[in-house]
């Protein structure tokens, strides 16, 4: 199967299992559940649950157990867009050429719903569908509330913040900003199939770090080379913000040099798979060729 075609799969079993995952009638709270399922079930790639699916496969874990890990990640990932586009934050009007889960309903129900989508994730993850073996479904809590929160997402969020207020930030900080917001989740996406295998995770590892490090620095080329109708959100906030990115330290084409080292890196770093590990590295490979 081509990466197109795994990718899409994944992506049609992911938005299957959380439309069932997250159902809206006989919801406690309805509102809440619809912007749930607005931030959560809009378009997507759905990149990460595909990393996770892929990542699993190389060690024959059940598809269906991978397809529950990854659905746990998009809703972290997705509740981190809908806090991120808060006007406390980036303040985005435009997320995946739709309206802001806040400019959808409201303020106050977009940072209940973000909450909301995360403590799902680990109501999936320790639910005994996801792994028969208590010890495995605890690993994959740890792992991801690790990747989500201070030493992670999370804390990568708040140095993206306080960077704004710097005269200047420097390679290393940014590096250190994006290994945290970016790269962490990457990291448990690519880790999470060698979890549910018991097998060791150091390779999926290396190359989630360096996949990681090239989606941002792609995004960061996107964000000068794009515009707001193809990417499905606003353009050049960084700038506005007076935040720096990996295009103003390394400049353009520095930044596509560093960016397809980092993939060949990553590709490296799937050897000890062989063909197996084919589609992953085509995966590297559309990271820093896609378009949004």
């Amino acid at each position: 199967m081509s990466f197109e075609d795994a990718l899409a799969r994944a992506a049609r079993e992911t938005d299957a299992l959380l439309d069932q995952l997250l159902p809206e009638r006989g919801a406690a709270a309805p509102r809440l559940v619809a912007a749930m399922r607005y931030a959560a079930l809009g378009p997507g790639k759905r990149l990460r649950p595909f990393l996770v699916v892929e990542s699993a496969a190389l060690f024959d874990v059940p598809r269906a157990e991978a397809l529950r890990v990854g659905a746990a990640l998009e809703c972290v990932h997705c509740y981190s867009l809908v806090h991120d586009d808060l006007p406390a934050m980036d303040d985005d009007d435009l997320r995946r050429g739709r309206p802001t889960t806040h400019k959808a309903y409201d303020e106050a129900t977009a940072i209940l719903a973000g909450d909301a989508l995360l403590t799902f994730a680990f109501d999936i993850l320790g639910d005994a569908a996801t792994h028969g073996d208590p010890a495995v479904r605890i690993a994959l809590v740890q792992a991801l509330a690790k990747a989500s929160g201070m030493a992670g997402m999370a804390g990568g969020q708040m140095l993206d913040i306080a960077a704004e207020s710097r005269v200047s930030t420097s390679l290393s900080e940014i590096t250190l900003i994006q290994n945290l917001k970016t790269g962490a989740l990457f990291s448990f996406a690519c880790e999470a199939g060698a979890i549910l295998a018991g097998a060791d995770p150091k390779p999926l590892r290396q190359y989630a770090d360096h996949i990681g490090l090239a989606f941002q620095i792609a995004d960061d080329i996107l964000d000068v080379e794009s515009d707001a109708l193809t990417l499905g959100k606003a353009t050049q906030k960084d700038v506005t913000r007076g935040k720096a990115t990996f295009v103003d330290l390394l400049g353009l084409d520095e930044a596509k040099r560093r960016a397809r080292d980092l993939v060949q890196q990553a590709e490296a770093a799937l050897g000890i798979y062989g063909a197996q590990a084919g589609v992953l590295k085509e995966a590297a490979q559309f990271i820093i060729a896609r378009k949004a």
